[in-house]
């Protein structure tokens, strides 16, 4: 019996140091006072009015919730800008009648940031996300509403992780 207690103690010891080289580790943080979001013209062949203030907005409030950044119009430590250079309807399903099931609105952002106390920290990339809905209905009025909020919520989110959260 304490032989085997010897052994269990042994063999947790080595569990517990041998993974003394992995651990969690809070991400850096980004040396910044203030922020700003430009203006994200809307570029996409399908035009969508008011959909580039939306997203300005959504940017702006995502990044003040979830930082102590503070919001100014000009010369800030850390800049965002861009374009919605795509906002498409397409089906992603078809009945036997060759119909849509359902649809896809899939919206992508270009996203430029640059963080003037470093460099490095800038990237150029596109995010993209999408909502899907049936065929038969048309997205307008709340429809519209809701998935825009769930592409933007998304979309800024991923743009937040890749600007602000190093890990």
């Amino acid at each position: 019996m304490k032989t085997v207690k010897y052994i269990f103690l042994i063999l947790a010891t080595l569990t517990l140091k041998s993974c003394g080289i992995y651990g969690f580790s809070q991400p850096t943080t980004i040396v910044a006072d203030t922020f700003q979001v430009n203006r994200f013209e809307n570029s996409s062949l399908l035009f969508e009015p008011g959909l580039d203030l939306l997203f300005q907005n959504t940017l702006q409030d995502l990044i003040q919730d979830q930082t102590n950044y503070n919001l100014v119009s000009s010369g800030a430590d850390l800049i965002y800008e861009g374009e919605i250079t795509d906002y498409r309807i397409s089906p992603t399903t078809a009945t036997s009648e060759n119909t849509a099931a359902q649809n896809r609105l899939t919206i992508s952002v270009k996203v430029r940031f640059y963080n003037k106390n470093n460099e490095e920290d800038d990237i150029d990339q596109t995010f993209s996300f999408f909502y899907d809905y049936a065929g038969s209905s048309q997205l307008i009025g709340s429809e519209k509403a809701t998935a825009h909020e769930e592409i933007f919520d998304r979309i800024t989110q991923d743009i937040i992780n890749a600007t602000l959260a190093k890990w």
